[in-house]
């Protein structure tokens, strides 16, 4: 009998209750209510098999949002002993006029503004000279010419146009560069003021790329039409050469992507009060980032002067770590205000239809799904331009990567050590370091177990936010500071 009760409960099934009996021996109706036993003391608590909630056996899944609740607590908690520990030991470093900038940096920086988009209008007008020529070459089909002579004479039309096209082009966007790249590393000083015009340089750049690189196929498509040329559905509204014109040009310099099409979706209206509250974002989070900036980054940095220079390794580290946080926060506000406000009220303004400027990259189970998330007018410009004719020209998908953080690697080189007039190096190699990365993290995306992925996002986390951006941000500081001694008057 005790092994026929132990093994139901063993089993999980529950043991139906005795149905109580009337004084009479008649058992109750299940009409009326039972009576509570008279019995407190021998509930039956333990009556299934049940497990831990944080074990695999455990059907129900457990929730975390008590565990996410503390840490955000913890993380409050301490960035405000640290907020308080910050004013106690500086005060407040918050000062608009201390700002070392000259008159010159202002001067120049808009002199260069006014100057590179001039380059996107040469462009237009080398377009326009090939254009003529393609069209010419139509002309000759209409008139009666032999097969052979009209495929010759085409063919040499179009090899001379290519030839004039690609140098013209390759010239123009050299100079767009070059130009802005000098004058930024001999000419402005104040490093934030270059950092800007180096930036519209290199947007420009990669908008002149894109610009020559897709009427180049465009026009070849026109004067060789086949079924291997099909052009996307969305271009036959505006064909080429139709699409040569200013008005198309200027849509391009202003639309939020670096790829050039003749064609764009649009939106059907534009939402005022949408770009206000976009433009109100970029102006807080530009002033938040500002404050965290000069009240608590700067000390971090200056601090860490004297230790770089004597090697003091554990105290690097350490400055390495307090450090991390603050650039997380300020790289985190400045995503937000660039790709989410700024970009979304650019492309309000202009009607532009696609705005998947990124997706959540904060997910990423590897370090390659992040780049191909987190800034998709960058990707979709290296994708289409640099990696798929790599691949179609009979490269390795893993060479045509190589070239594009190649390529990358030395934009974001001049991108950070251009302003700072220090080019040593440091965002290239970080960039080319991105490839082992990838390496070591794409077997994680690849697995089906959950632990897979959230290692491989851990290693993104950590390589970004911990070792990567403020280590980055130590060396380039240290040699400025090696350079020039002080950035401003108030330590900023």
């Amino acid at each position: 009998m005790a092994s026929t009760c132990q093994s139901a409960v063993s089993t999980g099934e529950e043991i139906p209750p005795l149905p109580s009996r009337r004084p009479n021996g008649t058992a109750r109706t299940a009409s009326r209510p039972m009576r509570r036993s008279k019995y407190r003391h021998v509930a039956a608590y333990h009556a299934q098999v049940r497990h831990s909630s944080l074990s695999r056996d455990s059907e129900a899944t457990p929730s975390f949002l008590g565990f996410r609740n503390l840490m955000v607590i913890v993380l409050v908690v301490m960035n405000l002993r640290l907020i308080i520990e910050n004013f106690m030991k500086y005060g407040v470093l918050i000062c608009i006029k201390c700002h070392d900038y000259r008159k010159q940096d202002i001067i120049r920086s808009l002199i260069l503004f006014a100057l590179v988009p001039c380059h996107l209008f040469v462009a237009f007008l080398i377009e326009v000279a090939a254009a003529e020529s393609a069209k010419r070459v139509v002309g000759w089909e209409k008139k009666k010419k032999t097969e052979e002579e009209h495929n010759e004479r085409k063919h040499r039309v179009y090899e001379s146009t290519w030839r004039y096209t690609a140098i013209s082009h390759t010239i123009n966007v050299t100079l767009c560069l070059a130009v802005t790249s000098f004058v930024v590393y001999f000419y402005i000083h104040h490093p934030g003021i270059g950092t800007v015009c180096e930036l519209h340089a290199i947007i420009v750049w990669l908008k002149n790329c894109s610009y020559a690189f897709t009427n180049r196929d465009l026009r070849h498509a026109m004067l060789n039409p086949s079924e291997d040329s099909a052009l996307p559905e969305i271009y036959s509204s505006c064909p080429y050469p139709r699409n040569i014109t200013l008005d198309n040009l200027i849509y391009f310099w202003f639309a939020p992507t670096l790829v050039y099409q003749p064609v764009y979706p649009r939106s059907n209206r534009i939402r005022w009060s949408f770009v206000a509250k976009r433009v109100a974002e970029v102006v807080g989070i530009s002033v938040f980032i500002w404050l965290l900036s000069a009240q608590y980054a700067a000390p971090v940095l200056k601090n860490s002067i004297e230790k770089i220079a004597i090697m003091d390794v554990p105290s690097i580290l350490e400055r390495v770590m307090k450090l991390s946080t603050i650039s997380l926060v300020i790289w985190l506000a400045g995503f937000f205000a660039l790709f989410q406000s700024f970009l979304n009220a650019l492309a309000e303004i202009m009607r532009f239809g696609d705005r998947e400027f990124y997706t959540d990259w904060w997910n990423s189970s590897s370090v390659g799904v992040y780049w191909r998330t987190w800034n998709k007018p960058v990707y979709t410009f290296m994708k289409r331009h640099v990696f798929s004719p790599l691949v179609g020209r009979g490269w390795s998908p893993f060479a045509a990567s190589t070239m594009v953080f190649l390529l990358s690697a030395i934009l974001h080189e001049m991108l950070v050590g251009i302003p700072t007039h220090n080019l040593i190096g440091v965002a290239f190699a970080g960039m080319l370091l991105q490839l082992p990365l990838i390496m070591v993290t794409a077997p994680l995306e690849k697995m089906n177990d959950p632990l897979g992925k959230v290692l491989g996002n851990s290693i993104f986390w950590v390589s970004f936010c911990l070792v990567g951006q403020p280590l980055g941000a130590l060396l380039y500081f240290f040699a400025w500071q090696a350079k020039y001694g002080s950035v401003s008057k108030a330590g900023v």
